[in-house]
């Protein structure tokens, strides 16, 4: 870490010198705050480095030895009730004189039935042979009991509780439990005799092994136990790779301690051997934990403090770096705010701070891009007011030639004397005109857009002579609310000229009105000719139609007309297919009648 230091801060050294050849007196001051906070912050950082390091090794230590001093209090317990409950056998079997009664069996199967770790208990004669156990199994036949360690053990000491190494149990048929064996030599009255006998009890190893495989020393140590004479393994958590040669323990230099602490490195990996031996069978716990992790705590704590020194330096920059900011700030921000214009944003506004040289040159910026965006807004009111106009033009010239082809229709009905569809056809023509003019007005309501729609209908069929059949539908809600003046009209007279007229057979009109959310619909259907893909996507596109067709005027004038009024995510969509006809859907936002122009 102190290598580490050193280059840092001789890079920054390099760094902030050459950077003060093209900067000016503030960065100079600020240059030498960090250099002097850069000293300080590494003497400092290598003191606590060190202190930190320290501590670390010295709380391993500790845990280490309160973690092995908790285990070695548990099995001490364990075993001293299983010593217990050892003794409580033996006084049963005194009573009973070693006789297998039915009150002998009673006591010794309730010991069994309350330790589910308690696998059995078993009464030898000195030659091996079997006197009672419990529960009642049959013994295999070519178990040599004179030859077990326990057994061995018991004769040699008597009236001396002995504990064995695990061993599987290999006394009776139907099991092969991985156990440790309590025996003890005893001696009782039958009559006048006295008979010597071994009394055996095995415990589940599986209990101790989940004591002590539940406890660790850090993410790879362990704890494993030895006897005291011979540094035989009673448990290793490894126990397979041990009796593989995989894995080495040094038991030998561990047999040397009782207790205490030591740094072993039999296997090639520096490892902190913690040792604690129990009181009641002399067992040495011993726990192993890597010195690696323990450097590995370090790292963390220098790797901790690699980082936090950049804050902390970053921090101390900021502050000596104040003042110089607050005059540059501002003179950065107007340049970013006179890029943001030079792009087309016209919204901007720089905040005024003080009456000094970069606060006027702010007002003076403000008031330039104030009077800009006045100028943008009234060439765009111009620019509108001019594609109205021409709309409206547009408008006004499809009247007359309406009007013209009416009128010869009227001509030729009065000539044939048909008074009465005179009448009819010039009242739907009036009432056509009247609508058209609205007083002026650019919007009416949905019944009157209907309505003069209507009347349209009626005047194309006397032109056409029943060539079509027509169907308008509305919502009773929607007829009070308002609508852009002429837009249905041009939509069904393109499906008349368009659609219907070069068909053989009557055709169909149809045109609803209703509202969908905040929207109101129209749709204008028909089932003519329909329109060609290439023409249906020039109109989709805004190209309009070929030269000398004239299917896509009204089309796009009532689109744009929509667009200008309500906005650009409103107007027409269109959908046709070829001998099937040609629907035209109308999106308008849903206005009351009081909302009217």
């Amino acid at each position: 870490m102190n290598r580490w230091l050193a280059t840092w801060f001789r890079r920054g050294i390099t760094v902030l010198f050459d950077t003060m050849r093209v900067k000016s007196i503030q960065f100079i001051i600020t240059a030498a705050i960090m250099l002097i906070t850069v000293s300080v912050m590494g003497i400092v950082s290598i003191a606590m480095y060190n202190k930190f390091s320290e501590t670390a090794e010295q709380n391993t230590f500790l845990n280490n030895q309160q973690v092995l001093e908790q285990v070695n209090y548990n099995l001490d317990i364990y075993l001293r009730g299983m010593a217990e409950t050892f003794e409580f056998a033996d006084d049963e079997i005194l009573r009973t004189q070693g006789t297998p009664t039915d009150r002998l069996r009673e006591r010794i199967e309730t010991i069994l039935s309350t330790r589910e770790d308690l696998v059995s208990v078993s009464l030898f004669t000195p030659m091996g042979l079997p006197i009672a156990n419990y529960p009642d199994k049959p013994m295999l036949s070519n178990t040599k009991v004179r030859e077990q360690g326990w057994f061995t053990s018991a004769l040699e000491t008597p009236n001396h509780l002995s504990f064995s190494l695990p061993h599987v149990q290999n006394l009776y048929k139907g099991g092969y439990t991985w156990v440790v064996s309590m025996s003890k030599g005893i001696s009782f009255e039958q009559g006048k005799n006295k008979v010597d006998a071994v009394l055996v009890m095995d415990i589940n190893f599986s209990t101790i092994d989940e004591l002590f495989r539940r406890v660790s020393l850090g993410q790879k140590g362990y704890v494993y136990i030895i006897d005291k004479s011979a540094g035989n393994i009673v448990y290793h958590p490894q126990q397979e790779l041990i009796y593989s040669g995989i894995k080495y323990e040094n038991v030998e230099q561990a047999l040397k301690y009782t207790y205490g602490t030591y740094i072993d490195n039999s296997d090639g990996e520096d490892r902190l051997i913690t040792i604690k031996t129990t009181d009641m069978v002399g067992w040495k716990i011993v726990g192993v934990s890597y010195m690696d992790e323990i450097v590995t705590a370090k790292k963390e704590i220098g790797s901790f403090m690699i980082w936090l020194l950049p804050f902390l330096l970053l921090f101390i920059l900021l502050i000596s770096a104040y003042m110089s900011a607050r005059i540059s700030n501002p003179i950065k921000r107007l340049e970013r705010s006179m890029a943001k214009v030079e792009q087309g944003d016209f919204e901007i506004m720089l905040p005024v701070r003080g009456d000094d040289e970069v606060g006027r040159l702010s007002r003076r910026f403000n008031i330039m891009v104030s009077r800009i965006r006045e100028l943008m807004g009234e060439i765009i009111q111009e620019q509108e007011a001019k594609r109205r106009g021409e709309l409206e033009v547009l408008q006004s010239q499809i009247h007359p030639h309406f009007l013209y082809n009416t009128l010869n229709s009227v001509v030729r009905m009065a000539g044939g004397g048909k008074s009465e569809d005179v009448i009819q056809m010039i009242t739907a023509l009036s009432k056509f005109f009247r609508i058209s003019l609205s007083k002026g007005k650019h919007s009416i309501t949905v019944e009157e857009e209907l309505e003069h729609v209507r009347n349209y209908l009626i005047i194309q069929k006397f032109r056409y002579k029943n060539k079509f059949e027509f169907e308008i539908k509305a919502d009773q809600e929607v007829l009070s609310y308002t609508t852009l003046k002429l837009i249905l009209q041009p939509l069904v007279e393109n499906a008349i000229y368009h659609g219907i007229e070069m068909m053989a057979d009557t055709g169909h009109i149809e045109i609803t009105a209703k509202l969908a959310g905040e929207e109101l619909v129209f749709h204008v259907r028909d089932d003519g000719l329909g329109i060609p893909p290439e023409k249906l996507a020039a109109l989709r596109s805004g190209a309009g139609p070929g030269e000398g067709d004239g299917s896509g005027v009204g089309v796009r004038n009532v689109d744009e007309r929509i667009k200008l009024y309500y906005g650009n995510k409103y107007g027409l969509r269109i959908t046709s297919e070829i001998e099937e006809g040609t629907d035209v859907e109308i999106t308008i936002p849903s206005r009351k009648a009081v909302d009217s122009e």
